[in-house]
């Protein structure tokens, strides 16, 4: 896919989500919060949806794929609704018209995208442009933004204090993510090599880095690298997905700092016994001690996404399969 957008500088990011952040803040009444959004922009999401459901006292929170949102054409959504939805590009169908359907429904929309002039952003009430590619920092993506703007929200409409250690710790990410893709240059070179022929690769997790397993199943093994996978949640693993487990079957696994740390500890564990191909990535190395206590549980997801993707790098090196590669993605209609 070719996408052509205006690189927007951190001033004018911070002013577009302070807009956003105030309307929200000044709307009469939110009762709920939709997230919604398709693929690894859907995954983005999930994340605030748990932090919204784990700390939220009176605003309910749900994320949905965009076109399960329009489709259900819940009565909920109305002139109490926030519907936040993300679309890298600005142009997937589905999500553009997910954005229209809430405003058509009296909801306040807000649109995260690369590109400010596109026909999301043009659809949504509030447009936040992150930035992408060359000379983008680290501080001003996607995930690090949403994430903003939903501590934000909770300060604004709930009284709570989460925004400032939020802030304090994205503003950390260019020297975290560095930090952190080094820490596992090596690790994940040798696992690419030992996995460049795996046929089937499973990721597990839990809580608020469920997302980041789940875009790393989606998009980067099956979409970019055509290997078969499943996300599986650390809570249900016992529930039946356990029964794949067998000493030479290969799960990616990891361990956040969240309130379900000892879900994913429990399914680590069992994982571990069993198998000899397990690899466990744990979010307590990832150096945050610099980050506030209260938050590093729901900030280590944005290590994760940065991390797994070193991985998913050596992994298309040693495929001798660039991630860029699709069959139909962007190719023909569908």
């Amino acid at each position: 896919m070719t996408v052509t957008a205006t690189f927007v500088d951190s001033d004018t990011i911070e002013g577009q989500l302070a807009s956003a952040r105030a309307a929200i803040a000044d709307h009469a009444t939110v009762s709920r919060i939709v997230l919604t959004a398709c693929g690894g922009s859907f995954a983005n999401m999930q994340p605030n949806e748990y932090f919204l459901g784990s700390q939220a006292r009176e605003i309910d929170a749900v994320a949905l794929n965009a076109a399960e949102f329009t489709s259900r054409g819940s009565a909920r959504v109305d002139a109490e609704t926030v519907v936040i939805l993300c679309s890298h590009s600005g142009t997937t169908p589905e999500t553009v018209e997910a954005a229209k359907y809430a405003r058509a429904r009296g909801a306040l929309t807000v649109a995260f995208t690369f590109d400010p002039a596109s026909p999301l952003a043009e659809a949504s009430e509030y447009v936040i442009a992150y930035q992408h590619g060359d000379g983008k920092s680290e501080s001003y993506v996607g995930p690090a933004l949403i994430l903003r703007l939903v501590a934000g929200i909770l300060d604004d409409r709930e009284g709570a204090s989460f925004a400032k250690a939020i802030d304090d710790a994205v503003a950390q990410l260019p020297s975290l993510v560095p930090t952190a893709r080094a820490a596992h240059a090596e690790a994940a070179d040798r696992w690419a090599f030992e996995s460049r022929r795996e046929p089937l690769i499973y990721t597990m997790a839990a809580g608020s880095n469920y997302g980041t397993a789940y875009s790393f199943a989606i998009c980067l093994l099956q979409e970019m690298q055509w290997v078969h996978s499943a996300a599986i949640h650390a809570g249900e693993y016992f529930h039946g997905p356990f029964e794949v487990t067998d000493i030479d079957v290969p799960f990616i696994a990891l361990l956040g700092l969240d309130e379900t740390r000892p879900v994913e500890q429990r399914a680590v564990d069992f994982l571990t016994k069993y198998s000899q191909r397990a690899l466990v990535i744990d979010a307590a190395e990832f150096a945050l001690e610099g980050v506030a206590g209260e938050v590093r549980g729901i900030v280590a997801h944005l290590l994760f996404n940065v991390v797994l993707r070193t991985y998913a790098d050596a992994l298309a090196d040693h495929r001798g399969h660039p991630l860029s590669v699709r069959r139909y993605m962007w190719r023909m209609d569908y």
